[in-house]
């Protein structure tokens, strides 16, 4: 029973030891930009429908929630999550946001998922529209290349 007790402890203690080491996605765009400009790091902006886009909700299985992406992610980029969803409700402010954001980068032509990629200054430097089974590493040479290094 110890034994037992020891290795639920022991798994316990690793899930969390790999969220905390999870790179975290925001949902205030001003904040973000400020942060990328204060750190150089670039945002990578996700227009998603998490909760009922079916190629959102992909895209976020096979890229963003890899330990490859995870690790990239946390040493270059600032994640920011820009959600439309439909079973759960946005502060005011956020749901506001997102929609201005939409019209901004013409998501609304696109539809979802939309990635869009920004420099440390806030200039687009690439978008990303839909999904087809790219992988992490697709998505981390689509990003160093748009930065001008190679992967």
């Amino acid at each position: 029973m110890k034994l037992r007790t020891f290795f639920s402890l022991l798994i316990i203690l690793s899930l969390v030891a790999i969220k905390a080491n999870a790179a975290e996605w925001q949902t205030d765009y001003e904040q973000a930009l400020a942060t990328a400009k204060a750190s150089g790091k670039y945002v990578l902006l996700d227009f998603t429908g998490s909760d009922w886009c079916v190629p959102c909700i992909q895209l976020n299985k096979a890229v963003f929630t890899k330990a490859n992406f995870q690790k990239y992610a946390e040493e270059n980029l600032i994640l920011v999550e820009i959600d439309f969803p439909r079973r759960k409700a946005l502060a005011d402010k956020v749901r506001q946001q997102n929609e201005r954001l939409a019209q901004q980068y013409h998501v609304a032509d696109s539809g979802f998922p939309t990635v869009v990629l920004l420099n440390p200054e806030g200039r687009i430097l690439g978008q990303l529209e839909g999904y087809g089974d790219e992988k992490s590493a697709d998505v981390i040479a689509w990003i160093e290349k748009l930065r001008g290094k190679k992967s």
